[in-house]
Parts: structure tokens; C-alpha cells; sequence
């Protein structure tokens, strides 16, 4: 899977990485955010801040090249 990634352009790995960790990290905030006495929406905010540092360190890693 990695290198499935890693062979496409740039600009599409960004776009498959947002598809796949935007609905994960907002789903898991909203799911998360009870048992943490945080109202659904607001965990679901902060689980989209949460899910956009695995593609911040990906863009870093990039840019590094």
C-alpha cells in the first residue's frame, strides 16, 4: 500500500490521504467525544485537527526530498 502511494504524483497522494484520513479522524472524534464529556461536534472538530498531522508530517517529508 505504501508503495502504491508513493507511485502516484504528488498532488494525487495528497488528495487519496485526505479522502482516507478526513472521515476517519472525524468519525472517530465524533464517536470518541462522549466518553470524553465533549459535545459529538466538537470531537469531530477535533478529530479532523487530529487526522491533518499524519498528512502535515507527509507534505514535511516531502518537502525534505
Amino acid at each position: 500500500m505504501f508503495r502504491w502511494l508513493q507511485s502516484k504524483p504528488f498532488q494525487q497522494q495528497i488528495v487519496i490521504l485526505a479522502l482516507i484520513l478526513d472521515p476517519l479522524g472525524f468519525s472517530t472524534g465524533y464517536l470518541l467525544a462522549p466518553s470524553l464529556d465533549i459535545d459529538p461536534l466538537m470531537g469531530g472538530v477535533y478529530g479532523l485537527i487530529a487526522a491533518s498531522f499524519p498528512l502535515s508530517m507527509w507534505v514535511l517529508r516531502y518537502a525534505s526530498q
